[in-house]
């Protein structure tokens, strides 16, 4: 429909609004529109949960869908049967109103699934759909001309430039969407270098932090000089930017800088196991402000990345995942000291997580008081799943083998003498 139509449907609409005829159009679009919303809420269709991904998108897409159509569908109707007896312009202006509700409702949802589940897009759908139909309607109905004008009359001085206030709406308009595309972009971007298989993960990160960026600051720096506004205005608020960097965001922005050292120097890897701040677990995520460690009950930590590249870290599996457990027990004197530590390297030995490479050992550590101190030590590749429960496993083993053999854990011995006018000893078990 082109604009010499849309005008001359206005104007024909602005000759029946003078009309009382114009209520049966009023009653018809009520109608139409009652109509199609209760046909929408019946026809709410939901893929079940066992459906494949491509179908619940489409129940999805169908269930934004079916309203503005239903409407136009009935309009039409609606219009063909009243136009024998009265003027129908209401009708034919809201007829191609509802077939652009229904395209923008399908573009912006095919927008939302090009970007990361769970972004800010899929939260503000609906108002950045129902935005753009309104900013449209008033495009199509002459109003938004009129605001033009007035946002065009209204200036704005910043230093020597004189900008007018629609002249920043535009411009703060065309960078929010070229933002969307650089960001759609980027998203492309860090899907495609994860899959990069001959890359290393923390690399693929920072590529992928580093990809979005660029692409951010292009797409402002490319679309301001299409629209006329000199970048030399930008220089007073890059100037309170750089002050507000320093003195207000300035752990942030050294949590930032640390982030892209970590990801760059791989000290830390998703999947080690570090200990840092108080907190062990597994690193989970690695952004470019903080560091996600999952402990092994659970629990969450997110630690900032200064606090990881100016504090030590005790990373568990830097080099190598391996890391050494011990078992300490101790016996009676007159227990067969090789016997026993055969037995201890065989009940480590049955142990499903214990490494066989290295073996475990098994050694008399000291001459204590009351007995031998033994050490039974072993290794293990996957600390990730707990190291506790495997000591715990073994200890168990340990007590039930020694109950068997008849093997001895002997109580703390104390020898007290007093003395007086009878030399008299007691040995206190």
């Amino acid at each position: 429909m082109t604009e010499n139509q849309i005008g001359r449907l206005l104007a024909g609409l602005w000759a029946d609004l003078q009309q009382p005829a114009i209520l049966w159009q009023a009653g018809t679009l009520a109608l139409c529109l009652s109509l199609a919303w209760w046909l929408a809420r019946m026809l709410q269709w939901r893929a079940p949960d066992d459906s494949t991904e491509a179908l619940k998108r489409g129940a999805a897409a169908f269930r934004r869908l079916v309203f503005p159509l239903l409407a136009m569908l009935l309009l039409v109707a609606g219009r063909a049967a009243l136009r024998n007896w009265h003027s129908t312009n209401l009708l034919s202006v809201a007829i191609p109103l509802f077939g652009a509700m229904a395209g923008i409702r399908f573009a912006v949802y095919l927008l939302r699934l090009a970007f990361a589940h769970g972004s800010w897009l899929e939260a503000f759908e609906r108002s950045i759909a129902t935005v753009v139909w309104v900013a449209l309607a008033m495009h199509l109905t002459g109003i938004l001309p009129e605001i033009v004008n007035w946002l065009s009359a209204v200036e704005l001085t910043a230093g020597r430039h004189t900008l007018s206030l629609w002249t920043l709406l535009n411009a703060a308009f065309w960078v929010a969407l070229t933002l969307l595309l650089a960001l759609w972009a980027g998203v492309a971007l860090e899907v495609r270098l994860m899959r990069a298989e001959n890359l290393h993960t923390s690399l693929r990160v920072v590529f992928a932090r580093l990809g979005k960026a660029v692409l951010l600051v292009a797409a402002v720096l490319l679309v301001l000089p299409l629209l006329g506004v000199d970048l030399t205005v930008l220089s007073v608020f890059g100037g309170a930017l750089g002050v507000g960097l320093g003195l207000g965001l300035q752990k942030i922005a050294s949590n930032y800088l640390s982030g892209f050292i970590i990801l760059l120097d791989r000290s830390i890897r998703l999947g080690d196991m570090i200990t840092a701040d108080n907190h062990h677990g597994e690193v989970t995520r690695i952004t470019t402000r903080y560091v996600v460690v999952r402990s092994l009950n659970g629990v969450e930590a997110i630690i900032p990345n200064d606090t990881l590249v100016t504090t030590t870290v005790l990373n568990h599996s830097y080099t190598d995942r391996r890391i050494r457990l011990a078992v300490r027990v101790q016996v009676a004197y007159r227990t067969d000291m090789a016997g026993v530590l055969e037995l201890l390297i065989k009940v480590a030995s049955r142990h499903p997580r214990v490494l066989r490479d290295p073996e475990p050992t098994a050694q008399v550590t000291e001459m204590a008081d009351s007995g031998v101190n033994l050490e039974l030590g072993f290794w293990i590749e996957d600390p990730e799943r707990g190291s506790q429960n495997v000591r715990s496993d073994i200890s168990v083993e340990l007590l039930s083998e020694f109950r068997a053999r008849g093997i001895e854990i002997p109580y703390p011995q104390r020898e007290v003498r007093l003395t007086g006018a009878q030399d008299t000893k007691i040995d206190s078990r």
